[in-house]
């Protein structure tokens, strides 16, 4: 799978028991790891007070290790994660646990962006250039309705494996989802928060996460019941949007993107009033006679194609001649650099409004995806400096943003036989979950312009048999796969969340 970045993050207080809290910055003595030559784990315990949603909040912030151990408690990972509760001890708030994707991406960016007390500032659709970054009180934070916990998986953040254990035991869907759950019954525990209600969320590959770790929460006898999955650019279904030759459903899931994209450079022909209308219409395409060609193939009569062809370069903002040549199949590395061939720049995957200059303007794909390299100097260096300034964690350990593990496990629990080794999709994990936890609702935000996690993909993953549609909320914003980069869809964002989260 290519890098998705997404990207989730979570954060709450009070870490589980063999710890070492480091209270504003000074360490407090604790019993010892049960592990000879194993330290305590490093912990920060900080105070502070801000104004989110409208209502003043004191909290306390918890950030750092707690150990996943065996059976005969010997330390095997330190997960590194950020809580930050209410103070006041009120054991029914809402919690919610939340991290980013990949899989090998830190939780910084829902934490620095997002939903965390502080937030980093970025220019809307520009390069984010040199430092410094200001960071600011993040107003849009969720505290003012649920505690918040930002979780680094292992090989993530400041997230390792100990001793001899090996990381890539952690790396995979499975496994990767058991770790979280094991760190989040670990953080009920010390925290008395078994009766508080429950949100789980991430973003990107953090929502393949979101729904492994349901299966795990929920799939056992040792039952976690959650009351809400918040699903920010979602991939559940990989099968179908895996860029191999002869599977034709990635083509029908990216086109409405392309629409959207090609709508907002006015590159669109005959373009409608709004980015939604060009979705819908890109929709009905999409799953009506574009389908319907990619599927006759070669026997796809030359009428028929001439009229395909002919609104696809409308959809798309393409030249006929083009689309023609690629075969009515335009991958989305070909759109990325074609669609602004003319101006001498290329797109953005994460987010197409983005442009970028490359090497020369001849090559068939970008160099690199501008919406990236734009945002990503900012970000790291602002969780570096919060963490280890204002939240006093004090580490030798370099902070892993992105790329942090190798060798992901697809292979998913449960699932037997070829198919499932070749076809990985977790959505059948998320409608089991609502067929059997009546009190589960789901939030599913999407960006326009995200080509990293397409909302149609979104759409048609959570649209099958077996999905209750009444319990799943669809919210879309107008940017791309980190939507809350736009300071308006970061305000939208927050409160369409905070509504999902009261509404209880």
């Amino acid at each position: 799978m290519r890098l998705t970045i997404s990207l989730a993050a979570l954060a709450l207080a009070i870490m589980p028991m063999a710890v070492q809290a480091q209270d504003d910055g000074k360490k407090k003595d604790e019993a010892p790891a049960a592990e000879a030559g194993v330290p305590a784990p490093n912990v920060s315990v900080t105070h502070h007070k801000g104004v989110f949603g409208g209502k003043a909040i004191s909290y306390t912030a918890t950030t750092g290790e707690t150990y996943l151990k065996d059976k005969d408690g010997k330390p095997l990972a330190a997960i590194y994660a950020t809580a930050y509760v209410k103070d006041g001890g009120d054991k029914k708030r809402p919690i919610t646990f939340l991290y980013n994707g990949g899989p090998g991406s830190g939780s910084l960016w829902l934490h620095m962006g997002a939903f965390g007390p502080k937030r980093v500032v970025l220019p809307d659709a520009q390069d984010d250039g040199a430092p410094p970054y200001p960071l600011v009180d993040n107003a849009e934070s969720l505290l003012d309705v649920t505690d918040l916990v930002f979780i680094d998986p292992v090989g993530t953040g400041f997230s390792h494996a100990i001793g001899k254990k090996d990381p890539k035991d952690y790396w995979g869907v499975s496994a990767d989802a058991k770790s979280i759950a094991d760190y989040i019954r670990l953080w009920l525990n010390e925290n008395g928060r078994w009766s508080s209600p429950k949100f789980i969320g991430g973003e990107s590959y953090g929502t393949t996460r979101s729904v492994a770790l349901i299966n795990e929460l929920e799939g056992s006898y040792n039952d976690v019941a959650v009351n809400g999955i918040i699903l920010i650019s979602s991939i559940l279904d990989f099968g179908a949007s895996a860029e191999v030759q002869g599977n034709e459903m990635p083509y029908i899931l990216n086109l409405p993107s392309m629409a959207t994209t090609a709508w907002y450079h006015k590159k669109m022909g005959n373009p409608p009033a709004t980015v939604a209308e060009a979705a819908q219409q890109a929709r009905a395409f999409a799953i009506g006679p574009y389908a319907a060609a990619l599927l006759k193939g070669n026997q796809l009569s030359d009428q028929e194609r001439a009229s395909v062809r002919a609104e696809l370069a409308r959809l798309t903002g393409l030249s006929e001649q083009f689309v023609d040549h690629a075969e009515l199949r335009i991958s989305p590395g070909r759109f990325y650099k074609e669609l602004l061939r003319d101006r001498g720049v290329s797109i953005g995957r994460l987010d197409t409004r983005y442009t970028g200059k490359d090497y020369d303007a001849a090559g068939e794909e970008p160099d690199n995806d501008p919406s990236f390299y734009a945002i990503d100097g900012a970000y790291t260096a602002a969780m570096n400096s919060y963490a280890r300034d204002e939240l006093k964690y004090k580490t030798d350990r370099s902070y892993v943003t992105i790329g942090g593990v190798s060798g992901w496990d697809w292979k998913l629990q449960g699932q037997r036989g070829r198919d499932s080794e070749v076809y990985a999709s977790v959505a059948p994990y998320l409608s089991k979950a609502l067929r059997e936890n009546s009190g589960l609702k789901v939030f599913v935000g999407q960006g326009w312009y995200d080509f990293a996690t397409p909302f149609f993909g979104a759409e048609y993953a959570m649209s099958r048999t077996g999905f209750d549609p009444a319990r799943i909320q669809y919210h879309y914003y107008d940017a791309g796969h980190m939507m809350y980069v736009r300071p308006d869809d970061l305000r939208k964002l927050s409160a369409d969340i905070r509504a999902f989260i009261s509404q209880r």
